[in-house]
C-alpha cells in the first residue's frame, strides 16, 4: 500500500511539473500586467505606457499597466509579490524599492529576495540647479558658498529618501559641508521653491531638469550619471567634480517578476522586452522624459546588478544618516 502511494505521489508531481512546463512554453497566453508605483501621467508612467504597445507586439499579448502609488514604491512592490509566478504579474521595479528597505528594514517585502530581475529598462540621472537667476554659475560657485555659510543654505527635495534629498545629502556629505534638507510633498514643488528663491540649489530627475533649463528657467551645474548627457551640453559630471563613484546616482527602472517564476517564462519575457527596447522608436520617447534606454546583458546580469545597487544604496544612506523619519 505505502509503495502505491508512493507510486501515485510520484506520478502526481511528474503531472504538476509537465503542466507547469506546458504552461512555461505557451507563454504568453493571456495579457501581461505591468504594476507601476508611480501616479498616472508622470515620467515613468508614461515612459511604461509608451512602450507597452512595443513589448506587446513581441510577446504576442496586450500590456496592462496599473498604477499602484503610495509609501515610496513599497505599496506596488508589496502587491506585486504576493501575485502568482506565471509571469502575467510584472512590476516596474527601481532603486526606490532598494532605497525604501535600506531605510526601512523591516518593510514586509525585500526587493532582492521577493523578486526576480529580468532585465533593466531605462536609467535617469538627476540634474544638480540652480535658479538662472542664481550667483553659481559653476559647481565651484555652489561648493564655496556652502563652505562661507554653513547651516545657511539649503536644499529641496521631493520628500524623505527620494532621488534629490539622496543626491543633495551625498553632495554635501562628500564636501563636509552642511545645508538644511527642505522636503516637499511632491518634486514638482522643487523648480517651484528655487524660482522663488525658497531653495538655494536642488537634484532633479532629468525629465523634470532639461525642460526647465532649456527654458531658461533654471540652470544646470552638473549631472549625476556616469558619463555626460547629450541633452545638456557643456554641463559637468559631479563624480568627476567630487572624486567620488557614490556621486554617481541613476535612477533606473527594469521588469521584476514575482520570485520562482519558470526559467522559461523569464527567458521569453525578457527576449521580449529587449527587442521591444530595440525598437528605433522607443528611444526618443525615453529621451522625451530624460530617459536613457538600457537593457540588461541577461536576467542573471540584472540580478547580479540589482544586488550590487542595493550594496551600493545602503553604503551612501550609511554616509548620509538618513533616517526614514
Amino acid at each position: 500500500m505505502k509503495r502505491r502511494h508512493f507510486c501515485l505521489g510520484a506520478l502526481g508531481a511528474g503531472l504538476m511539473f509537465n503542466a507547469a512546463a506546458r504552461a512555461a512554453e505557451t507563454y504568453p497566453s493571456r495579457p501581461v500586467r505591468i504594476v507601476v508605483p508611480y501616479a498616472a501621467g508622470g515620467g515613468p508612467d508614461i515612459m511604461v505606457r509608451q512602450f507597452g504597445p512595443r513589448l506587446s507586439a513581441t510577446l504576442g499579448q496586450p500590456i496592462v499597466v496599473e498604477n499602484k502609488v503610495g509609501a515610496g514604491g513599497v505599496l506596488a512592490a508589496q502587491y506585486a509579490a504576493q501575485a502568482p509566478a506565471d509571469g502575467y504579474t510584472a512590476l516596474l521595479g527601481s532603486n526606490s524599492h532598494l532605497i525604501q528597505k535600506a531605510l526601512q528594514p523591516s518593510l514586509a517585502f525585500d526587493p532582492v529576495g521577493d523578486f526576480v530581475p529580468v532585465t533593466l529598462i531605462g536609467t535617469s540621472p538627476s540634474v544638480l540647479v540652480v535658479a538662472a537667476s542664481s550667483p553659481y554659475r559653476t559647481v565651484q560657485d555652489l561648493v564655496d558658498a556652502l563652505r562661507a555659510r554653513p547651516g545657511k543654505m539649503n536644499f529641496g527635495s521631493g520628500g524623505i529618501g527620494s532621488a534629490a534629498h539622496l543626491g543633495g545629502a551625498t553632495f554635501v556629505t562628500l564636501l563636509q559641508a552642511n545645508a538644511v534638507h527642505i522636503p516637499f510633498k511632491g518634486s514638482v514643488e522643487i523648480p517651484i521653491s528655487l524660482l522663488r528663491g525658497d531653495t538655494d540649489f536642488a537634484f532633479t530627475i532629468a525629465g523634470t531638469a532639461i525642460p526647465q533649463v532649456k527654458s531658461g528657467k533654471l540652470r544646470a551645474l552638473a549631472v549625476t550619471s556616469r558619463d555626460p548627457m547629450a541633452e545638456l551640453p557643456g554641463v559637468p559630471v559631479l563624480h568627476e567634480v567630487l572624486r567620488s563613484d557614490l556621486a554617481v546616482q541613476e535612477f533606473w527602472f527594469g521588469l521584476w517578476l514575482p520570485r520562482n517564476p519558470p526559467a522559461a517564462v523569464v527567458d521569453t519575457l525578457y527576449r521580449a522586452t529587449v527587442k521591444a527596447l530595440q525598437d528605433p522608436a522607443v528611444k526618443p520617447m525615453f529621451a522625451a522624459v530624460g530617459t536613457r534606454v538600457v537593457y540588461s546583458d541577461s536576467p542573471q546580469a540584472d540580478a547580479a546588478f540589482v544586488r550590487d545597487e542595493a550594496r551600493k544604496w545602503a553604503e551612501i544612506i550609511k554616509l548620509t544618516g538618513i533616517t526614514a523619519g
